[in-house]
């Protein structure tokens, strides 16, 4: 989940996403074809300034032209929202931005129905389904669902921590990490409990206290059944099993219940 936050504050906008209508194909196929035809109009043009070794009027036109074209490329064009002026150089961004803004999200999960306002954070979410992860990691074999997940975890292998705490200069791998170390210092817990109103400063937290009203032990020992709250208990207890044979723990966990 907290992966899934830092991408949602820093997510980037595919440029394979473009407003797809019949009328704006049509624009589209016509402008490509008469930029077709004006290039190739300008290298029959070159090529008769090769052949005659002069360069006419045409010519001269054409370089002028091509230098204020090059010109016009530097300046980007911008597209800004009414609402609260971010700005964009398309205007696909800036439709998709909007998104946030009204609330449309028109990108529906066929199996789940959850809805999203970008089809790429669809297709992102259809991976959970079937499981797929296109992105490996070429170090260690471990694959991800999302580039995103990947560029993360080659920070354990490089060891690169390029989030740094402004008050104590503390270096983190994850923004998330650096996100939750921040507020040790100015003490804010966002995260409260609805039915003790405990707070908490990460999210993980409280999903792990929840489990003292709910009951919920997730982690099950294979060898003698014994279910806790907690990873960290988990893991404590599996200890018991390098020491000690499987049929004096689960004797033990039979006296204990």
């Amino acid at each position: 989940m907290a992966l899934i936050k830092e991408e949602s504050e820093d997510v980037k906008i595919e440029e394979a996403f473009r407003v797809k209508h019949e009328d704006i194909e049509t624009q589209t196929d016509l402008m490509v074809l008469k930029e077709e035809t004006r290039v190739l109009h300008k290298i029959e043009e070159k090529d008769q300034c090769f052949i005659t070794g002069e360069k006419s009027n045409s010519c001269l036109q054409t370089t002028k032209t091509s230098s204020q074209k090059r010109t016009q490329k530097t300046e980007t064009k911008s597209f800004n929202c009414q609402q609260c002026g971010k700005s964009f150089n398309r205007k696909g961004n800036l439709n998709y931005h909007m998104r946030i803004h009204t609330g449309e999200k028109p990108y529906t999960c066929p199996q789940c129905g959850i809805s999203f306002i970008q089809g790429v954070m669809l297709k992102r979410h259809i991976r959970t389904h079937t499981g797929e992860k296109p992105f490996t990691c070429k170090l260690c074999g471990k694959s991800f669902i999302r580039k995103g997940c990947l560029k993360s975890h080659m920070r354990t292998h490089t060891g690169e921590q390029p989030y740094t705490c402004p008050q104590c200069e503390r270096s983190f791998a994850h923004k998330q990490t650096l996100n939750a170390h921040i507020r040790i210092h100015s003490g804010e817990k966002p995260y409260t409990c609805q039915q003790c109103g405990k707070s908490f400063s990460e999210n993980g937290n409280l999903k792990v206290h929840m489990r003292i009203h709910t009951g919920e032990k997730p982690f099950t020992c294979q060898q003698c059944g014994k279910s806790f709250n907690q990873k960290g208990n988990f893991k404590v207890h599996m200890k018991i099993h390098s020491v000690e044979k499987p049929e004096n723990c689960v004797e033990r966990a039979s006296q204990q219940n």
